[in-house]
């Protein structure tokens, strides 16, 4: 039935339905896992890497790449970093849109974007390749985190409708509902960074694919306030610091999976 009506992203189905937009969404649902906690101290996001081998070359990460060198989480600006789930291309378009975007923004007002104005700048963008014949919709949802003078600390995710929304705490990828559930068990209001930091870990080791936790399959990443400055920093972690933080909260390899690994 599909078929009479997915050829082209502008013709609606009997039911109502854009077929396209679908198919991306479940594009999008079998791709690594990527969460963000939100708290008054600053935002967490951690995200499964599904490209891993002993032969891929990850001396950018490791050595430098400040503005990430990973597959799933960037720095957009100062203020702002995204996580990504779904096509890999897709993401690093718009992540250099997002970028751009934001550094325009930065010349002409002499400030950074505001979180929910990039968010929504980018998702304008989403909706017009869901609109037009001849293009197909980005095959990637994006979890925003950043923080701005008027509403401090924001995580905002966007689909590739161009819908957007704001959360607490939220999970996209492959085995999203699971996470989403543990979310909704342990997510307090007053949650403190640290607690968020363990919750997001445990989070992840339980919903991943993989059996255990490491920074061959784990990016990490938090956004925080500098309580003299008063500027917001954002710290994408190396793999030497992902593996110590999961040393520290009981969740790394043990030296016999090391060995097997």
């Amino acid at each position: 039935m599909a078929r009479r009506y997915d050829s082209r992203t502008t013709i609606f189905s009997p039911e109502g339905r854009l077929y396209q937009v679908e198919y991306a969404m479940e594009a999008i649902s079998h791709a690594g896992t990527v969460l963000g906690v939100l708290t008054q101290e600053g935002i967490v996001l951690a995200a499964e890497k599904k490209v891993t081998g002993k032969l891929l070359d990850l001396s950018g990460a490791s050595t430098g790449g400040y503005g990430g060198s990973g597959e799933k989480i960037f720095l957009v600006n100062t203020n702002v970093i995204v996580g990504v789930a779904g096509l890999t291309a897709d993401a690093s378009s718009m992540v250099n849109l997002m970028r751009l975007t934001a550094q325009r923004h930065l010349s002409v007002y002499d400030e950074d974007m505001p979180v929910e104005q990039l968010c929504k700048r980018l998702c304008d963008v989403k909706q017009g390749y869901t609109q037009y014949g001849g293009l197909r919709p980005f095959g990637v949802s994006i979890l925003y985190a950043g923080w701005d003078p008027h509403y401090q600390f924001q995580l905002y995710h966007s689909d590739p409708s161009g819908n957007y929304s704001g959360w607490k705490a939220t999970c996209i990828g492959s085995n999203s509902g699971t996470a989403q559930n543990m979310l909704k068990q342990h997510y307090k209001d007053d949650i403190t960074l640290e607690a968020a930091i363990k919750l997001v870990l445990e989070t992840m080791g339980k919903t991943m694919d993989s059996t255990t936790l490491g920074s061959d399959k784990l990016e990490f990443a938090t956004i925080t306030l500098d309580k003299n400055t008063k500027i917001p920093f954002a710290k994408i972690y190396r793999p030497a610091e992902v593996d110590a933080l999961l040393k520290k909260h009981g969740l790394a390899k043990s030296e016999d999976e090391e060995m097997r690994s």
